[in-house]
């Protein structure tokens, strides 16, 4: 078991998914708002995985005695060309919320060259996991579903109650934690994080 992990996102709600599903393996969880002082770097990748590589380095090289694990996601949507995509925290400007994030992407999905086409999307999520400046593995995990015609659900984050999973007739925000985390892109890319530990621990 490694014994402890370092997220690197200030972010309460994913970190409380992540110790949601990675508990078991780790001492001890922790995240970027208990180290004060940190400045998030620039996140100028072209990728989720670039961003998320970019995310990792940085606070590997901060911290480097620990594992670090970063993570990039977002929501691609069909009719949009893929976007929000690696924008998506801040579809709706750099002083974005979740809820001006939801609003805009429900103003463009109903412009008229978007009304008629399929709401397709999905969620992408890039895992990370870096030791003292190096990237040791990284994971991809996405789930494919569509986008509501309106909120639904007042639990998850971001764009949860918009999105509805393949498979589901329930958002996101619907769901309960311990359902959304047998389904999330969040919870595939971290799955493979948990297998890629067990196999580590048998070499």
């Amino acid at each position: 078991m490694l014994r402890t992990l370092l997220i690197a996102t200030h972010n309460a709600h994913k970190t409380s998914e992540m110790r949601a599903i990675l508990g078991s393996h780790f001492d001890r969880i922790t995240d970027l708002s208990e180290s004060p002082g940190t400045t998030p770097p620039v996140e100028d990748g072209a990728t989720f995985a670039a961003n998320s590589t970019i995310k990792a380095l940085a606070a590997s090289r901060a911290y480097p005695e620990v594992f670090i694990l970063a993570d990039d996601s977002g929501l691609e949507v069909d009719a949009l060309g893929g976007a929000p995509g690696i924008y998506s925290s801040r579809y709706s400007g750099e002083d974005a919320t979740d809820a001006s994030n939801r609003d805009k992407l429900l103003r463009e999905l109903a412009r008229p060259e978007h009304a008629g086409a399929p709401r397709t999307a999905r969620f992408r999520c890039v895992v990370t996991l870096a030791k003292g400046g190096e990237v040791i593995a990284q994971f991809d995990g996405t789930v494919e579903g569509w986008i509501a015609r309106a909120m639904t659900g007042e639990g998850g984050f971001g764009y949860d109650p918009l999105f509805i999973p393949e498979g589901h007739n329930q958002s996101f925000g619907e769901l309960s934690e311990s359902q959304k985390n047998t389904i999330s892109h969040r919870s595939r890319a971290l799955q493979q994080f948990q297998e890629w530990l067990h196999r580590s621990s048998r070499d």
